[in-house]
């Protein structure tokens, strides 16, 4: 299924109906007075959150959500039928903004929460009402109100507790296979994953939280390089960050350090509050023994920070630190350990031993 996550559309509802001018014509009544029915009303536009969705795919192709108008009124006060609301279904984590002043309309995240994006209009009220002893025959009935109308923008941001970020061809698709049931793409090309992928991690049995892998990230991501920041929505909502940084590249002017500087910076042009979330840092594909030696300096030039911060050595081919890498994360969430500053953002690790 293609994944869409941002998407503008257009809702209307439903106008009311007339109200109807009308007379009660019956045998040996020669004066039965007005009997012009109400207009209904008309039909709403309702966002209901579906948890089955994960994607606006449904709304990329069919932009155009018109609700149902309420009926006209109809002699012998006959009532014109309310028009039917339009339901549309979003997936959880739907943001809703107006396309014309960027303003937030609505959050949907829990399921089966609703609201109703568009009022109908209110039917208008038949001669019957206008009736009274001083106009006993009112020849005139009221319109019934035009719905609302309005532009709308979709974003929709991924629920999930972790959000692992970094370089293209870091090890991100990788690790979240091996943690989870996830099967993302994995090549050995940059740009490998072009649209999210969530998986489930259980956490000492007890326990579980979703993980999310966000494509590649690069420097100048922020000016439109590579896939540029257009997926980082998707980690707004995380609880904490899990940096990987590759041990062993082959580019120039690459290094773990420099890896990770960049991709904080993008953070914080990204939003500043995105680059002050707890993180996680992980030095990937140790297997590689210049991905591990580079790792070691990395973990002894952070150590000797005036805020030291925690360095991971995983391999998500062998296994080797992830079960660590799990504990720093479990710890994070769900002991609310408290972390120690450092650098851009926090980072977490293993809590201090007591004295």
């Amino acid at each position: 299924m293609k994944f869409v996550d941002e998407v503008r559309i257009h809702v209307k509802a439903g106008d009311g109906g007339n109200g109807a001018v009308a007379w009660r014509r019956e045998k040996f009544i020669p004066r039965g007075g007005p009997a012009g029915g109400d207009g209904g009303n008309g039909g709403d536009v309702v966002l209901v959150v579906d948890p089955q969705l994960s994607t606006l795919l449904d709304y990329r192709y069919v932009r155009e959500h018109r609700a149902r108008s309420g009926e006209h009124g109809q002699g012998s006060d006959m009532n014109g039928r309310d028009g039917e609301p339009l339901v549309l279904r979003v997936p959880p984590g739907t943001v809703v903004k107006d396309a014309g002043t960027g303003e937030l309309v609505a959050d949907l995240g829990a399921e089966g929460e609703r609201i109703v994006i568009a009022k109908g209009g209110r039917g208008g009220l038949g001669n019957m009402n206008f009736a009274s002893s001083t106009n006993q025959a009112p020849r005139y009935a009221q319109d019934g109100t035009p719905g609302e109308e309005r532009e709308l923008v979709l974003e929709l941001k991924l629920l999930a507790d972790v959000g692992i970020v970094g370089y293209p061809n870091a090890g991100k698709s990788t690790l979240i296979s091996r943690i989870s049931r996830a099967r993302p793409k994995i090549a050995d090309y940059p740009f490998t994953t072009l649209v999210p992928n969530l998986g489930v991690v259980s956490w000492r049995g007890e326990k579980s939280f979703v993980v999310a892998d966000i494509p590649g990230l690069i420097e100048g991501a922020h000016e439109g390089a590579g896939l540029g920041h257009q997926f980082l929505r998707h980690v707004e909502r995380c609880r904490v960050l899990v940096h990987l940084v590759e041990g062993a590249n082959p580019e120039e002017g690459r290094s773990p350090k420099a890896d990770h500087d960049a991709i904080n910076r993008e953070l914080e042009a990204y939003s500043p509050a995105l680059a002050e979330k707890p993180q996680i840092l992980a030095v990937t594909k140790i297997d590689i023994p210049e991905a591990r030696a580079a790792g070691e300096k990395l973990k002894k030039a952070f150590a000797r920070r005036k805020q030291p911060i925690d360095v991971h050595l995983v391999s998500a081919v062998t296994g080797e630190g992830l079960p660590e890498l799990l504990d720093a994360v479990g710890r994070a969430l769900f002991e609310e350990a408290r972390p120690r500053r450092g650098g851009r953002g926090r980072r977490l690790g293993k809590p201090r031993a007591e004295k």
